[in-house]
């Protein structure tokens, strides 16, 4: 149990702009992470080892991309207990993203809208902070998640996933390919069956280039959107399984307003997280199983709030769990519950 109960800090952090709060919090893991300090608010990691993607997660419960968009706070976010933790979405070259303001709270749902937009330091900077962290020599699975840069032409989009993943590679436990994220136009479009075709052809080909280059296999996911119909689902799993690709993420965030259209700042644009997201990512998640079958590697995020929410991915078909949302929301104490309530499963 963390020394600072999150009730204590919430107030503090909910009473700033959202990005701000994002951005003191990190600083704040950073400078505290490999250092005594960090038993203000590190908890110990479940233990409940599990096999997916020839990996073995020392839990289930793991953190979503986009939190730590530069690897820079790992060790500080290990501390609270993942099993796993993914980091990115990084671009080859930095970038700022979209103008401010571009997050914000609706606490009314428990959800965040963002359009934050792939802001990052870059490759070269993304790796030398993954080099730098001790999660994975301390048993922990670390995902690195790759995209594209908002100046590259959607034409050439697979020329900056195969520098990302050649980049990350040599780091990295196992590589998401984002092609799913509403914040940089037109990428959702590489979901669509003949450029999805081409883009996973071309990176399996390198991948395994790399593994015969570099001796080891690292697993690839495809991070994909909840805004799918069932046809969408159909094609995105037959083009993975005719790839050889290793599993799919789902989901990222939703377009989609209904549920939250009613409150302020519920028609900012960008990508709706949190409880609004939860149903259909769970559809998703079930339509993916019943495409792919048994045994097919998914993990789900979208939603997880309680351990509750953890269970109930896991009875839509996910094998892992992630949050980002609910830690803002419900703090490190999610991390374990989530894990407990998976233990044993």
């Amino acid at each position: 149990m963390s020394l600072l109960p999150y009730a204590l800090a919430r107030p503090f952090l909910f009473g700033l702009d959202p990005e701000h709060a994002h951005e003191l919090t990190l600083a704040a893991l950073a400078r505290t992470q490999r250092t005594p300090l960090a038993c203000v608010y590190g908890q110990s990691r479940v233990d409940d080892p599990v096999t997916v993607a020839g990996l073995r997660f020392p839990n289930r419960v793991g953190l979503a991309a986009g939190l730590d968009k530069n690897g820079r706070c790992i060790d500080g976010l290990a501390a609270l207990g993942f099993g796993f933790i993914e980091v990115g979405t990084v671009t080859p070259q930095p970038q700022p993203g979209n103008p401010k303001p571009r997050m914000f709270r609706l606490p009314q749902a428990e959800a965040l809208i963002n359009r934050l937009g792939f802001n990052n330091d870059g490759l070269e900077t993304f790796i030398a902070n993954v080099r730098r962290a001790r999660f994975r020599s301390n048993g922990g699975i670390l995902g690195l998640n790759i995209g594209k840069n908002a100046s590259t032409p959607i034409e050439r989009a697979v020329d900056d996933y195969l520098l990302g993943l050649e980049g990350v590679f040599p780091h990295a436990d196992y590589v998401t390919v984002n092609i799913s994220s509403p914040n940089t136009q037109n990428l959702r479009s590489l979901q669509s069956d003949q450029a999805l075709d081409e883009l996973l052809g071309t990176l399996q080909a390198r991948r395994q280039a790399l593994v015969q280059a570099q001796g080891r296999s690292v697993p690839m996911f495809v991070k994909i959107a909840p805004d799918l119909d069932d046809t969408q689902i159909g094609v995105i799993a037959a083009t993975v399984r005719r790839h050889g690709i290793d599993g799919v993420i789902a989901t990222n965030t939703t377009i989609e307003r209904k549920a939250i259209a009613h409150l302020p700042h519920g028609q900012e644009a960008g990508g709706l997280s949190g409880r609004p997201v939860f149903e259909a990512s769970n559809r998703v998640i079930a339509a993916l199983r019943a495409a792919l079958g048994p045994g097919y590697p998914i993990i789900g995020v979208g939603g997880v709030m309680s351990g509750e929410d953890a269970r109930a991915k896991i009875a839509a078909g996910a094998d892992l769990v992630q949050v980002y949302t609910g830690l803002i929301y419900r703090g490190p104490g999610l991390v374990r519950e989530a894990a407990l309530a998976l233990k044993g499963r």
